[in-house]
């Protein structure tokens, strides 16, 4: 790519002391490729996760409590018992009626997931151009970084994982909730159902702990670590977990679908939740 004509005083691989190199790349191996299949991976669930929260159906399995992630919490009055100490103020009617039931939790935990530095340097490379890739010139000339709207808006990830544990431990919630059964002994019940929203629950977690906002929560600005012996363990257990933190992204991607998938066919009637108790 070749320098910028204007009278701006470029940076980076425009800067007047580099090399100038009319080629994009010198780079012979298919370096767009790991980009490109990350935001189609992720755009696929953004596009199953919005159809589903606008179906508004098949979200809720009341005989055995079996709540699909997506519509938790549910606000809407038309959600009964799957909703049983969340506020149900979504009207059953009218235009209002048209919002996804989790209104309040989707925006939140779809902003976690773009403000997460593994999701960032997907759409950096392939939608912003910035930077393409490693030894790729950028289509500008000025590098501002995170510094300027709208990326400074980066710096929100960190609110962003407090409401996302928040919504955890309500899918924690549900998906104890739901090992209630009438027809079991104690009231207890146990199918395949239960299996998907424990693995998918447990995820969650790990995909929230492994976070790096939560490695800095826990174990930032920490000066002697033989001082807070309590904070250094947990830093250590969040460091191992923020090693494999791109891995837990994919594999939430496809709980989170897996189960929603579960809950919405037997919710409708498609297939029969397979019961080992009760």
């Amino acid at each position: 790519m070749s320098a910028p004509t204007d009278d701006r005083k470029g940076t980076g691989v425009f800067s007047s002391t580099r090399a100038q190199i009319p080629e994009r790349t010198l780079r012979t191996d298919q370096w767009w490729r790991s980009p490109i299949v990350t935001d189609l991976g992720f755009a696929a669930f953004v596009i199953y996760a919005t159809v589903r929260a606008f179906m508004r159906d098949d979200f809720f399995v009341e005989k055995y409590h079996y709540l699909t992630p997506f519509y938790s919490p549910c606000l809407s009055k038309a959600c009964g018992e799957a909703s049983e100490f969340w506020p149900q103020f979504l009207p059953t009617s009218g235009p209002f009626s048209l919002l996804p039931y989790a209104l309040l939790s989707l925006p939140f935990l779809l902003l976690f997931r773009i403000t997460c530095y593994y999701y960032r340097g997907a759409y950096y490379r392939s939608v912003w151009q910035s930077p393409t890739a490693c030894g790729v010139a950028e289509p500008r000339a000025h590098y501002t970084g995170e510094t300027r709207f709208p990326l400074i808006l980066q710096n929100l990830h960190r609110y962003f994982f407090y409401i996302a544990a928040i919504i955890s431990l309500i899918n924690t919630w549900d998906a104890i909730k739901a090992f209630h059964s009438e027809d079991g002994p104690g009231g207890f019940g146990f199918g395949l159902g239960n299996v998907i929203l424990v693995v998918n629950v447990v995820m969650l977690w790990v995909y929230t702990l492994s976070c790096h906002t939560c490695r800095h929560v826990v174990g930032g600005r920490m000066k002697h670590f033989s001082k807070h012996p309590i904070r250094y363990w947990f830093w250590t257990k969040v460091s191992v977990l923020n090693t494999r933190h791109k891995l837990y992204a994919w594999i939430t991607l496809g709980t989170l679908m897996l189960t929603d998938f579960y809950v919405m066919l037997v919710a409708s009637g498609t297939i029969s939740d397979l019961r080992f108790i009760g």
